[in-house]
């Protein structure tokens, strides 16, 4: 079972200057029109050859549109012993979280 972490509880940890880590698995054209500040940028089709640039000793935020896709980069990841929780309702949901300030 993946655990899940709301976008306003992100946003609350980014706004705090906490030390949040976040991956964002969406493809290039998608990050383009915006992220989470701070995320980092791990496509989930790279993600299998990439995990070892993880820092496994942390708890990471896996980000996608809606999240679908985190929720199979959250299954990947925590297979291999990576502590992660998936952002519900992805992207969609930050956008309304930014805007409702």
């Amino acid at each position: 079972m993946v655990k899940e972490i709301s976008p306003q509880e992100v946003a609350k940890r980014v706004r705090e200057g906490k030390d949040v880590s976040i991956i964002d698995v969406r493809e290039d054209e998608e990050v383009a029109q915006g992220k989470v500040p701070g995320a980092r940028h791990i496509p989930l089709g790279e993600l299998e050859d990439r995990y070892s640039e993880i820092d496994k000793s942390r708890e990471h935020v896996m980000v996608c549109r809606s999240g679908g896709r985190s929720g199979r980069a959250c299954d990947f990841l925590a297979g291999k012993g990576f502590n992660v929780r998936n952002m519900t309702g992805g992207m969609l949901d930050w956008k309304d979280e930014i805007e409702k300030g």
